[in-house]
């Protein structure tokens, strides 16, 4: 697997000598792209040449120890061996997933979307806690989150709520959130202090570019119409929302958050770019991979992916057997603890698939 490696110093001089190129710099597209190439490769060199260092010790350690007489010199090349030889199954490791065929979604920015499932107006405020934890997990990371569309009830609670969320590597962490989230808890409209099972479902798709996906004018239609439900001034006096439909597939997307019908309109057509950008990523994935839905957590977004206990204080993250009893500190926005165990399940899981291929 590391025998693309070889050239990796050669790769690396000719992106440096390209990047010096002055004309470059008229095209700052080109040169964002050569850069972050360069960025990624360096990591790679600096990475494969620990692992060649370690290699290279270890060999000479050995041969020490062969022809070694003196016992304290012994332990100590043997103490060392042993050292170095977790570090090159730590440093392996990483290569091989440095070297894995990279998402190209990874380091855009999402849009994030919950909706309210069963449960009725708890399922809506639990709509709203999930919304306010990936807010704050967002501020944490120093990510921005911009709400493009919402479906308020009235008590602090929303049907729905889609918002862009922009910052670094955004997709790569929170890609395995899409599923559905179960809550339980005694619901703060509840007189009889019972537990109620309540469900919402998270998706999360890609932003998607202009130039990734061209969307023909004529296979759009628009309808323009009054704001509902709370707000503020405006609503209900001036038909400012928006509803876009795309005739080929009948994907719908309504926006009605902002007073100007135009700013409405950009928000829908956003959303909608994206949504039509993850359908056509689906079929193609589907085409490819048949055997996704068998696997062990597909984040295929119609199963259960996790529960929220709040009488436990518990959280079971159901695809990796994960169970935290500090759901507080999660729904604080804490979810390192939760993203960080998934994205390295799907990781060795993709290194697995890997090996037998």
């Amino acid at each position: 697997m590391f025998e693309q490696l070889a050239d990796i110093k050669d790769r690396k001089k000719n992106l440096e000598d390209r990047l010096s190129d002055p004309d470059l710099m008229q095209d700052p597209a080109r040169f964002k792209g050569l850069a972050k190439e360069h960025a990624q490769v360096s990591k790679l060199d600096d990475l494969y040449a620990r692992y060649l260092k370690a290699q290279h010790d270890f060999a000479a350690n050995r041969q020490l120890i062969e022809e070694e007489e003196d016992e304290e010199m012994l332990a100590l090349a043997r103490a060392e061996n042993g050292e170095l030889r977790e570090s090159i199954a730590v440093l392996e490791k990483e290569l091989r997933l440095a070297l894995l065929p990279k998402d190209p979604n990874d380091e855009k920015n999402v849009l994030l979307e919950i909706r309210a499932g069963t449960g009725g107006d708890e399922a809506a405020l639990f709509v709203a806690d999930l919304f306010r934890m990936y807010s704050r997990y967002a501020e944490q990371l120093g990510w921005k989150v911009e709400t493009l569309s919402s479906n308020p009830i009235g008590i602090g609670g929303y049907k729905e709520i889609i918002a862009l969320i922009s910052g670094e590597h955004v997709y790569s962490r929170l890609k395995y959130e899409s599923g559905v989230h179960r809550v339980q808890r005694v619901p703060a409209t509840e007189t009889q202090g019972r537990v109620h099972t309540s469900a919402v479902t998270v998706a999360v798709l890609p932003e998607a570019e202009e130039v990734e996906l061209k969307i023909n004018p004529s296979e759009l239609k628009f309808d323009v119409f009054r704001s509902s439900g709370p707000g503020g001034q405006s609503v209900n006096t001036t038909d400012s929302a928006v509803r876009v439909t795309h005739l080929p597939t009948g994907l719908v997307v309504s926006c009605q958050d902002e007073k100007s019908q135009h700013k409405n309109k950009a928000k829908a057509l956003q959303v909608l770019r994206a949504r039509l950008l993850d359908k056509l990523q689906q079929e193609q994935h589907d085409q490819i991979s048949s055997d996704r839905k068998s696997q062990v957590g597909s984040g295929d977004r119609s199963e259960r992916v996790r529960t929220y206990n709040f009488p436990q204080n518990r959280l079971t993250e159901h695809r990796i057997n994960l169970t935290i009893y500090r759901l507080d500190d999660v729904m604080m926005g804490h979810l390192d603890e939760v993203v960080e165990p998934l994205m390295l399940h799907f990781q060795t899981e993709a290194l697995k698939s890997e090996h037998r291929a």
